[in-house]
């Protein structure tokens, strides 16, 4: 098996660093990627992240079933703070502010997309990680045409809201700066800065010197190609 790491495999990594340290929290991956990060992150850094099957049932991290989880706990986690979702983005702000509804005007969209669905009340309730596949400044935008997850210009001080990173493509960003403004962490290995800055629709928060995102050890890329996501779909998402 090589050691060396793809993009998607990159990505991963980022992914699943979103939920290192953060215990025994529901884990609500939305996605391909960010569900394989969670399935890995279960497996080595973060054993007591609970998955689920996306309806009742509590995943093992072979896919068995481990428990259940009942709707009035599911509500329960969802506004304590006792969950921590990695959603997508059709549009995202400096400050978080997400988009999934629509692009236009709301009242004459020129493209309707997912609708708000639970995007308020996950970004207000719990903390919310976004995965961006494909970033560009149709994506990393300077207004979000509509706001469905709540950045942190508008969370008025909401008790569990938080938002610990955005991954794309191209690399990892968070909002660890004094006034909230997106900030660049890591690049992905083979993007620079100013490909970065090209891509994106405002100005980010960017440090004199950023790394590059951590690598896989050859333990994560052995439970990634061979137990997690064998089949290869991850190279399917991220261009190389």
């Amino acid at each position: 098996m090589t050691t060396t790491a793809t993009r998607a495999e990159y990505c991963v990594i980022a992914c699943a660093e979103a939920w290192r340290g953060d215990g025994e929290v529901l884990a609500s991956p939305m996605g391909l990627i960010p569900s394989i990060g969670a399935r890995l992150a279960r497996r080595t850094f973060s054993p007591d992240l609970l998955l689920t099957d996306g309806e009742a049932l509590l995943l093992a991290p072979d896919g068995g079933v481990e428990g259940w989880l009942p709707y009035r706990r599911h509500l329960t986690l969802v506004t304590s703070g006792k969950r921590h979702v990695m959603m997508g983005a059709s549009q995202i702000d400096r400050y978080g502010n997400q988009n999934i509804s629509c692009v236009g005007d709301w009242e004459r969209p020129r493209r309707q997309l997912l609708g708000v669905r639970g995007a308020p009340v996950n970004t207000l309730n719990n903390p919310v990680s976004y995965w961006v596949p494909k970033h560009s400044p149709r994506v990393f935008v300077e207004k979000v045409d509509m706001v469905c997850g709540v950045g942190y210009d508008r969370a008025d001080g909401a008790r569990y809201h938080r938002l610990p990173r955005v991954v794309s493509d191209l690399g990892v960003f968070d909002f660890d700066t004094p006034d909230h403004r997106m900030r660049l962490v890591s690049l992905h290995p083979g993007v620079s800065v100013e490909r970065v800055a090209a891509a994106t629709g405002f100005d980010l928060v960017v440090g004199d010197d950023v790394p590059h995102t951590r690598e896989p050890t050859a333990e994560e890329l052995r439970l990634i190609r061979e137990e997690i996501d064998p089949r290869g779909q991850r190279e399917r998402e991220v261009a190389a």
